[in-house]
């Protein structure tokens, strides 16, 4: 089954074109219905602040989130106008909710969610967290693409980073709907083991299933201890020429992710390809 309904959360002005040029080529390719989304900050004030905020504080705040917006939509306008797939611009209030919940919301009907990478210089502190909570909560893979990313359009070659989980079985499945047709798959391991990992009957048949669907399957085993996987995984995406990666995130509890740290906190804070996340 391929993808249908794409949703571009695009949070600001300054990185909405390049989620654009990844989106649209995407939406093109599959021919699903894109849906760009932008939400709108409410302006909170608690009852346990004794402060009195002037009618003109609002109205200057409402007048700049519009003026946010307009511009937004204008990128989204840009890149779809010529275009021959459906799509459609919606815009929310956060109103009581957090702007996070929202996209959170929206992304659960959504078959694939892309977001950009975090930008703390530009982004509301509404969103900070964003993608984190997106990727946890929604249910849905996320593609989450590096700040001024210009790479080509994603599913021609693609490396799966694989361990025997729940969620990096789910990121394997996810990636059937991206990947184009004769698509070049790494499926990549990296761990300490005494087994030959490329000769398990898992990893093989992982290797099986994607030849069934006309896919073209390599193996590939690294050493290297927890800390180390998403190096090895950045390292060998660049090394293939990868236009995605595709892992399973948060295979651990919160409290784990915390303290320990996780391949996927790793692979959010500084991967230069896009990152699709499945949980």
């Amino acid at each position: 089954m391929s993808l249908q309904t794409i949703l571009v959360c695009l949070t600001t002005q300054d990185h909405a074109e390049t989620l654009m040029k990844l989106a649209v080529p995407l939406a093109r390719k599959l021919n699903a219905h894109l849906v760009g989304l932008h939400t709108l900050e409410a302006l909170n004030v608690y009852p346990s602040i004794a402060m009195h905020i002037p009618a003109p504080v609002f109205d200057t705040f409402n007048k700049s989130q519009a003026r946010e917006a307009e511009a937004i939509r204008g990128i989204f306008d840009k890149y779809t106008k010529n275009e021959d797939f459906p799509n459609e611009w919606r815009l929310l209030q956060a109103e009581s909710t957090s702007a996070t919940d929202r996209m959170v919301e929206s992304s659960r009907v959504a078959d694939l969610v892309i977001m950009s990478d975090e930008d703390k210089e530009t982004e509301r502190y509404d969103q900070r967290n964003a993608r984190l909570d997106v990727i946890r909560d929604s249910g849905r893979p996320v593609i989450v693409v590096p700040l001024g990313y210009e790479g080509p359009t994603v599913g021609e070659n693609i490396l799966l980073g694989w361990s025997d989980t729940r969620e990096a079985a789910r990121a394997a499945h996810d990636l059937l709907t991206l990947a184009d047709e004769g698509a070049r798959v790494c499926v990549l391991h990296v761990g300490r083991s005494q087994k030959d990992e490329l000769a398990e009957s898992d990893t093989i048949e992982l290797a099986n299933m994607f030849a069934r669907h006309g896919l073209k399957v390599s193996l590939e085993h690294r050493d290297g201890m927890a800390k180390d996987v998403a190096e090895m995984i950045k390292k060998s995406a660049f090394e293939k020429g990868s236009d995605l990666i595709v892992v399973g995130a948060f295979g651990h509890s919160k409290a784990y992710d915390v303290v320990v740290g996780t391949a996927t906190y790793a692979l959010l804070s500084d991967a230069k390809l896009p990152v699709m996340f499945s949980k």
